[in-house]
């Protein structure tokens, strides 16, 4: 993995994905103590970022081979970004989902043309059933983070927050990444590196599921206990990768930790402050930027809203939650 070939996933991505927006509200800087500032990849095709590194994936790959169909395993966000990649470039697509999947991501998925193969997620190996699937019928498999392509064009995004930032003239920040398996959290990582060097990436997990957070403080990859039980569902994975740990642990500063409550408060300020519509997944980030202020330093702090494919009960659950 290198710049390199970020910059070649963000010139195939050109035309194709959004640019998304650095915003900011004074309600939010108000609580952080700080000036929080936010990149709302909710508002990316699919709503979520997972549709950047779909494409780079699928535009890279040989016609002939593409031209079989591709195969994925998610549990949602880069299903439904393989599914509509994979429709724009006219060919079809075989995703692997939790059977728990929130219900909006299984519909959408299904919506922009795939065939969704559901699976147990506390019982059955995902990678298993890829990797089957994919020999059976001759697909090519596009592994949601731990893919040199899929994280090649998940750095498009820093390379956009590289360039926005110094357009506000913000040099030294930390920013912060909503964090499962590290294809976001590392490519951001690089292509900050690289063009924003003052700007330093922290993961954010939720409690329970911070396998990252714990991965960099030891040194090695730890896992989860647990596959399932945490309605932040998009950012739950079992440990981070092979290919992304590294590029995390030589480029990432400490991980940041919350609370299911604290991710649901993010969700409702998110949407109340600025209008963004995030799922629980998404807006850790956001919440490890508001209450958790005394692990960040600094006068600014960027933060991803990774996604905001959230069924309609969770999110009235959210804007309760501040009442």
């Amino acid at each position: 993995m290198n710049i390199e070939m970020i910059r070649a996933a963000a010139a195939r991505l050109n035309g194709h994905a959004r640019r998304t927006p650095l915003l900011s509200s004074h309600f939010l800087d108000e609580i952080a103590g700080r000036r929080v500032w936010i990149k709302p990849e909710c508002l990316q095709h699919t709503g979520s970022f997972k549709f950047r590194g779909a494409w780079s994936a699928l535009s890279a790959m040989d016609p002939a081979k593409r031209a079989k169909g591709v195969i994925a395993f998610s549990s949602g966000n880069h299903a439904q970004g393989v599914a509509l990649a994979a429709k724009l470039h006219g060919t079809s697509a075989v995703i692997i989902m939790p059977a728990d999947s929130p219900q909006l991501k299984l519909d959408n998925t299904r919506a922009y043309g795939a065939e969704v193969v559901t699976y147990d997620r506390a019982q059955e190996d995902r990678d298993e059933i890829g990797v089957r699937l994919s020999k059976e019928r001759g697909l090519t498999l596009i592994k949601p983070f731990d893919e040199p392509l899929v994280i090649a064009g998940q750095g498009t995004c820093g390379l956009e927050i590289a360039e926005q930032a110094a357009e506000l003239g913000i040099t030294e920040a930390d920013v912060i990444v909503c964090c499962g398996g590290g294809g976001l959290t590392s490519g951001i990582a690089l292509a900050l590196e690289a063009d924003a060097p003052g700007l330093r990436v922290r993961p954010a997990e939720p409690e329970g599921f911070d396998d990252v957070a714990r991965s960099l403080r030891t040194g090695g990859i730890e896992r989860n206990n647990a596959t399932s039980g945490n309605i932040c569902d998009a950012i739950i994975t079992p440990q981070p990768g092979d290919i992304t740990f590294p590029l995390m642990q030589a480029r990432c500063g400490p991980g940041l930790v919350v609370s299911e409550d604290e991710a649901l408060h993010a969700m409702a300020h998110a949407f109340n402050r600025l209008k963004l519509v995030a799922e629980p997944g998404g807006a850790v980030a956001l919440a490890a930027a508001l209450f958790r202020t005394d692990q960040i330093t600094g006068d600014d702090v960027i933060v991803t809203i990774s996604g905001g494919n959230v069924d309609a009960p969770m999110f009235a659950r959210a804007l309760e939650s501040l009442t």
